[in-house]
């Protein structure tokens, strides 16, 4: 699974209200009250929800050892992934110790089944 490749960023378009562009933060939460205090006493048909067929629950199969590693080691040394500023060069070294990649994967594994 390649789950750290480079992929194309989306095109966006701005968000529109009553044909005027929101570009700043202020409209869009504008919009986002008005559009909210309008549905408010809307009723709902929950009946939609009975239409709709249940699938099959796919389980996520656990991450491998040399997915984790095959997958860190793509990585750049210089970027961070979030804002905890660990950076992957610093989980390059991480995953050297045997004990703290099955940890790693541990922690994986636990974020797929809690659903984070």
């Amino acid at each position: 699974m390649n789950w750290v490749k480079k992929r194309k960023l989306p095109a966006i378009k701005a968000i529109q209200y009553n044909s005027c562009l929101c570009i700043k933060l202020e409209e869009l939460w504008d919009v986002l009250h008005n559009l909210f205090n309008s549905a408010q006493n809307q009723h709902v048909d929950s009946d939609l929800l009975d239409k709709i067929s249940d699938k099959e629950v796919t389980r996520w199969p656990p991450f491998s050892k040399a997915e984790i590693i095959n997958a860190i080691n793509k990585c750049n040394n210089s970027s961070t992934p979030e804002p905890d500023k660990l950076s992957w060069r610093h989980l390059k070294k991480i995953i050297k110790n045997k004990e703290y990649i099955s940890k790693l994967i541990d922690i994986a594994n636990a974020c797929i089944e809690l659903g984070y």
